[in-house]
């Protein structure tokens, strides 16, 4: 659930008093953007990486991003604070409000910020993947692209949730290995690690990033591949990752047992990212003094 208090615009509100309004076309389109960030001590994980995928996002999409990086990470913090997050989860919305004809003529900003936080949600593990056909659309000017027109990503997993399952793994038209509906995926084969490419139309997932750098020097290296459902089946070792669960082993996917879950490989990439995290918070600590 949110947390009570909500920063929107320019000031700190509590969640009841925050106005949205239909005249906003952006919000009723679909037209924005977003990202979740891992509050850890009180402290937003990885801000950076966050904040310069939601720049690349508002140039491909075209909307208007008018915002100074430091100056959000401050409202940020402003949340958190309010709010009294020690460990939890923080999302940072733009909507854009000034397109289309269905819109109203109050003086809104050309794009609402809107930022609040949530305790972190509990994930089972291992967890139980389904598997969805026509999952991504690779050849999309937008596969990849984080916006507000989550649809697709709620239906599929409210779908496999339905069936059974604890997430999805979603197949583009060429039927490769994509992603899940809210994480990456990753398999294991004798000691090395394999993720899709972003031409699979895969989000750029900021976690994802973060073991694609770490890998090596954890001994498991980390690298992207086309993947197909039976790379998967064979597996040694299945993860997924996010914002909200790091890495999270797969125990089956489409009713196949993935032996090892988790095992070596998951054990080694959790120990390794923990240390990045506890890197990034020791060196924000330190420019703070």
């Amino acid at each position: 659930m949110l947390h009570r208090v909500v920063f929107h615009n320019d000031k700190l509100l509590p969640i009841e008093q925050v106005r949205l309004s239909p005249g906003q076309a952006g919000l009723l389109n679909g037209w924005g953007l977003f990202s979740t960030l891992r509050i850890t001590q009180g402290e937003a994980f990885a801000y950076e990486r966050h904040w310069r995928r939601l720049e690349k996002d508002a140039a491909r999409t075209h909307c208007p991003f008018p915002f100074e990086v430091e100056r959000v990470r401050a409202q940020l913090a402003e949340v958190v604070r309010a709010n009294d997050v020690k460990e939890g989860c923080a999302r940072i919305y733009v909507v854009y409000n000034q397109v289309g004809f269905w819109r109203s003529a109050e003086p809104f900003p050309p794009v609402d910020l809107i930022i609040y936080t949530a305790d972190l949600p509990s994930y089972r593990e291992p967890a139980r993947l389904g598997l969805r056909e026509h999952g991504r659309h690779a050849a999309s000017p937008l596969a990849g692209v984080k916006v507000t027109s989550w649809l697709n990503n709620v239906w599929n997993l409210y779908e496999a949730q339905q069936d059974g399952f604890d997430e999805a793994v979603l197949l583009n038209e060429r039927g490769e290995v994509a992603e899940c509906t809210a994480a990456n995926i990753f398999c294991a084969r004798a000691g090395r690690v394999f993720t899709p490419p972003l031409s699979s139309g895969c989000l750029e997932g900021v976690t994802r990033s973060i073991l694609l750098e770490i890998g090596k020097d954890a001994g498991v290296p980390v690298e992207e591949k086309v993947l197909l459902p039976e790379d998967l089946y064979s597996a040694d070792e299945v993860f997924i990752s996010s914002t909200n669960r790091c890495v999270l082993a797969v125990s089956t996917i489409s009713g196949r047992c993935i032996a090892n879950a988790p095992g070596t490989v998951i054990r080694k990439l959790e120990k390794a990212f923990a240390a990045c995290v506890a890197d990034y918070l020791a060196r924000r600590r330190s420019a703070a003094q």
